[in-house]
């Protein structure tokens, strides 16, 4: 690891080449796997914290030096994993021959070449040569396709592995890469975070960490600087807070080395699993055309005995009606579907990243499209969570205009003690107003802020208005020191926090606590008066404070409550002191201090995006933690609460029946003061996501009750209850979550949506989707890339059976009416390239359109084909074959060639592949819309495809020769041939003029369907092709008659 050619040591990290080994064997020697005793052995032998301090040249205060941060990373490496071992092209190419179909048409292949070689040494190897050169085409591109699936795959996991972290570097707080932590570096964690490296504690608060990533077991481990202080990468911080010197990274910890043995596997989605169904249905129709056309081509050799098969021996001929046999299943198997939603989900997922979604679950990618519901956070999704106090009440003072320092009359031990109560009851960090000193993206002059944004606003002001030193106040405090002062960070669940701060130079301690303004106000006895002296709290003085909430929330502001209760080391061992401890004890008769106004304003897209989503027949939800009040306000002006809607508290919500809620669902549109536990509960409820489905699971989460008095009346209900009122399963539900307890929440939903910026690593790691900028709008653009998914893969189904159909009847009715069939096995294995690969590179790539969110979205059990998809098909295969047996019948009379020769077939050949190439345009459209050159401009692989097509047709048609059986064409043959495959676009408009409606049966969601069609949909269909199906049969029937004379 260490670098001969590092000259001139850095000051801050004098180590040499010599000197690494020793560094790393120490380091080696506190962090071994499951060796607690022996680890804790080693440190105190290198002289505690403070001796690895000193070891790796760091400082308890502050960190590693930023100057020496690319020395540690040469010498004790960089916090990056070496990606596990992929396949290698050749090893792909190899595997692509264990299909069964392939193997068997190269075993075909290599007989007909053996025979044709012994028959004829000159020519007779052309036709097993021409088809194996097919297959080992056909083998390359699925092998290039399955190499770039697997490079796509892997970007998306390093995009998911890189997250921020929060480290003290040079004395200051910096956000930075997980990638870039350095041994030595001093890294902050917290409640919800992912530990990103190995370390060791230097400063904790109730820490609790999940190592069943590590270990396997289930409890919770309590570490603190005597029994435990051995932080692990990869686990997960439960509760707690703490800073911890960095000592192992990357492939050196203990999660590093796990890792690197393990290889991830792409996943199978939901779209996948159908579509290999109906894959496998028409590899079976297939086989049964490929057995009907063998036993076909068998029948005219033996019974019927045309003259052209006189000079062909039995042996031959069932040769090469074999070999055409298992062509048509080649072309008939659709591997091209799974092909085209690898296609489509890698390429989008690569573009939603560009639209600030980052997919962890390729599931949620095309689950996204279909949402029904979305249950949305306030802050930072709705909001800008860009806080501000704007409005306040602070020690018996209003202050109408908190933004302006000229209002400020606060002095004295009241300001003292607001002030004390800001800095220390909080996580939040302000960096500084300077972008260039700032960390990260910084849009304006206002400070970049590093963790809640509430408690930012609180420090912003504080800064402001009285030049208040925050990180002052709580180095001072000794958080996270042996007998210095406690916190209790902000739960999401009980919607407050608290510290016990020691005072200067005392044992005293005073608690500081801040929260949700009327829930805290209630456990007030007390008020601070401008003077510092504790007054009672009164009735009418706490209604005065009631009245305030009321008035501040309206104005759509967060109302937060600050207060103290000095002398907590008389009610409690301050430190062994719990939460419940807190609740029971100390957080009660406190002193109000101040009562504050916070401005979020509502993000300038919200309007349109809601509206969007509503228009799009997805239900919009708001569930916050917030003010009832406060949450109504900004429902409102987003467009989410409606005439009739109805907006609910949590206290009601969880006294409801499972019935009363079903009930209220259709209309909830706002839950305000929701606990994590009412998220999840209004989850179940929707889509029936882990709802009990035994009465051992239904007593699990409910212990202490009676099953059969009590199942019906107490949330979230169970599966059998459920399932009876949503016999189409339910909504389909996306879920917004940033807190650790979100996590139950986001797993219950079908599409769980944490947020990039605010959320802990919990809710992400819980989630399938990070919306890496927290914008509401963000989760639209996911809903739009959703649908576009969805709708290519129809678009490619919809081709693809247009094609199948064509080439699996022409042979068929070629074989029954006595013709050698007019596309061979190298034509054939064409068309399946041009329908497979590039018809799924075509059209699985097409770009999303605002049209999709005009319509609602599909049912969960909603059929891939519709019925205007059905119409297309069968429209367009009818001409194509019309066409084909047309130029069968009349080809030689209107070319001028010998009826059944290669010039014959090679005319029919091209008119069928360019009846392919504009019918892919007919295809970019799957309703009654045509417009098949619509926004070319976007869709440039699309034209790569096409252009691609014609160039390789052209050159297979024109010096294929021999080897693919094609006869060079005229001028003229090329304009008719290439006109008649254009005819595909006027059909196109044709066939949408016949009126067939998708089923309104198969949508979910908000809005009306459209009216109903009455006519019949298969008779309107029969009426339409019935003539073109009849000079079909009659054309067939001449084939026939011509036979027997």
């Amino acid at each position: 690891m260490a670098n001969s050619n590092t000259g001139q040591k850095n000051k801050y990290f004098p180590v040499d080449d010599s000197q690494v080994a020793a560094i790393q064997g120490h380091l080696k020697a506190i962090n071994q796997p499951q060796a607690l005793a022996e680890n804790l052995r080693n440190l105190s032998s290198l002289g505690g914290v403070e001796g690895l301090l000193s070891l790796l040249h760091s400082n308890r205060n502050s960190g590693a030096e930023e100057s020496s941060v690319s020395q540690r990373r040469e010498f004790l490496g960089t916090n990056a994993l070496p990606p596990a071992p992929r396949n290698s092209f050749w090893q792909l190419f190899v595997d692509t021959f264990d299909d069964a179909t392939l193997q068997i048409l190269i075993a075909a292949a290599v007989v007909s070449l053996c025979i044709g070689i012994y028959d004829d040494p000159t020519t007779g190897y052309v036709e097993g040569l021409a088809i194996l050169a097919a297959v080992l085409i056909v083998s390359v591109v699925t092998a290039v396709n399955d190499y770039q699936k697997e490079s796509q795959f892997r970007d998306l996991s390093a995009a998911n592995d890189d997250v921020d972290v929060l480290v003290i570097r040079s004395g200051k707080a910096a956000q930075i890469s997980v990638h870039s932590i350095v041994v030595g570096d001093v890294v902050c964690i917290e409640a919800g975070d992912q530990i990103p490296c190995d370390g060791v504690l230097l400063q904790y608060d109730g820490l609790q960490v999940d190592e069943s990533a590590l270990t396997g077991e289930p409890e919770d481990i309590n570490k603190d600087d005597s029994c435990d202080p051995f932080v692990l990468s990869g686990c997960t911080v439960e509760a707690g807070s703490a800073q911890f010197l960095a000592i192992a990274v990357g492939k050196n910890s203990q999660w590093g080395v796990i890792k690197s043995k393990l290889d991830q596997e792409q996943e199978q989605t939901p779209l996948q699993e159908k579509l290999d169904d109906m894959a496998a249905m028409i590899g079976y129709v297939g086989m049964a055309a490929a057995a009907a056309t063998f036993i076909a081509m068998m029948y005219i050799k033996i019974v019927i005995k045309p003259e052209y098969l006189q000079d062909v021996t039995i042996f031959n001929h069932a040769l090469e009606a074999f070999i055409i046999g298992v062509t048509i299943v080649v072309v008939a198997v659709p591997e091209g579907l799974p092909l085209a939603v690898t296609i489509s989900l890698a390429y989008s997922t690569k573009q939603m990243l560009a639209d600030q979604n980052l997919i962890r679950h390729l599931t949620a990618c095309e689950t996204m499209g279909n949402a029904t519901n979305i249950c949305s956070d306030k802050t930072g999704t709705l909001t800008e969570n860009r806080m501000t106090v704007v409005r306040g009440w602070f020690a018996n003072q209003k202050d109408e205009d908190a933004t302006k320092s000229s209002n400020k009359k606060l002095t004295g031990s009241a300001l003292e003690t607001i002030l004390q109560g800001i800095a220390c009851c909080s996580t939040a960090r302000v960096v500084g107003t300077d972008p260039s000193e700032s960390v990260g993206p910084v849009s304006d002059n206002r400070p970049h802020v590093i963790g809640n944004k509430t408690e930012a606003a609180l420090l912003i002001w504080a800064k402001t208005n009285y030049n208040d030193d925050s990180e002052s106040r709580r180095v001072k405090a000794k958080f996270g020191r042996k007998d210095g002062s406690r916190l209790f960070p902000f739960s999401s669940s009980r919607k407050c926090m608290s510290v016990l701060v020691r005072g200067d130079g005392s044992d005293s301690y005073t608690l500081y606590h801040k929260g949700a303004a009327e829930t805290v106000l209630e456990n007030c006895s007390k008020y601070l008066d401008v003077d510092g002296t504790e007054q009672k709290m009164t009735e009418s003085k706490k209604a005065e404070f009631r009245s305030l909430i009321k008035e501040y929330a309206s104005k759509a502001l967060r109302c937060v409550v600050l207060c103290h209760r000095a002398g907590a080391e008389k009610v409690v061992n301050v430190q062994k002191v719990t939460i419940n401890d807190l609740q029971k004890k100390l957080e009660k008769d406190m002193t109000l201090d101040a009562l504050v106004g916070i401005v979020d304003p509502l993000r300038g897209d919200v309007i349109d995006a809601v509206s969007t989503c509503q228009r799009a027949g997805i239900f919009v939800r708001m569930v916050t933690g917030d003010n009832l009040d406060t949450a109504k306000a900004i429902a409102k002006d987003a467009g989410i609460l409606t005439e009739g809607g109805i907006t609910m508290e949590g206290a009601e919500f969880r006294k409801l029946s499972p019935s009363e809620l079903d009930d209220v669902l259709p209309k909830l549109q706002v839950l305000a003061r929701s606990s994590p536990e009412d998220k999840h509960t209004l989850v179940q409820r929707l889509n029936g996501g882990l709802l009990p489905e035994t009465e051992e699971e239904w007593l699990e989460a409910h212990p202490g009750r009676n099953f059969s008095k009590e199942k019906d009346l107490l949330l979230p209900g169970y599966k059998e209850e459920w399932s009876k009122g949503n016999v189409h399963g339910g909504e389909v539900v996306g879920v917004t979550g940033d807190g650790t307890n979100d996590g139950p929440a986001l797993k219950a939903a079908d599409v769980g949506l944490s947020m990039g910026l605010s959320g802990t690593d919990v809710a992400k790691k819980a989630s399938d989707i990070i919306i890496m900028d927290d914008k509401f709008s963000s989760i639209v653009k996911a809903v739009l890339w959703g649908r576009s998914v969805f709708d290519n893969i129809r678009k490619f189904l919809q081709f693809q059976l247009t094609v199948n159909v064509v080439a699996l009847t022409i042979t068929f009715l070629s074989a029954i009416v006595g013709y050698k069939p007019p596309l061979n096995a190298v034509m054939m294995l064409w068309v399946n390239l041009i329908m497979d690969t590039m018809g799924a590179l075509a059209l699985g790539t097409e770009p999303p359109t605002a049209e999709l969110l005009d319509r609602r979205p599909y049912r969960r059990d909603a059929s891939l084909i519709s019925r205007p998809m059905w119409r297309n098909i069968l429209v367009q295969s009818t001409y194509q074959l019309a066409l084909l047996v047309m130029l069968l019948n009349k080809g030689p009379i209107w070319f001028g060639c010998e009826d059944g020769s290669t010039h014959h077939f090679t005319i029919i050949f091209n008119a069928f592949v360019f009846c392919q190439v504009f019918n892919e345009f007919n295809a970019r459209e799957i309703g009654d819309r045509f417009d098949p050159f619509r926004a070319m401009s976007g869709s440039p692989m699309f034209l790569m495809v096409i252009f691609f097509t014609i160039v390789a047709q052209y050159l297979i048609v024109e010096y294929g020769g021999d080897f693919t059986q094609t006869y060079p064409l005229s001028w003229d043959e090329w304009k008719i041939t290439a006109s008649l495959g254009a005819a595909s676009i006027p059909f196109g408009f044709l066939m949408r003029q016949i009126p067939v409606p998708e089923d309104p049966e198969t949508f979910a969601g908000i809005g009306k369907s459209k009216k109903k069609f009455k006519a019949s949909f298969l008779g309107t269909l029969v009426a339409v092709l019935l003539p073109i199906v009849a000079a079909l049969i009659y054309q067939l029937y001449n084939e026939v008659e011509e036979l027997k004379d």
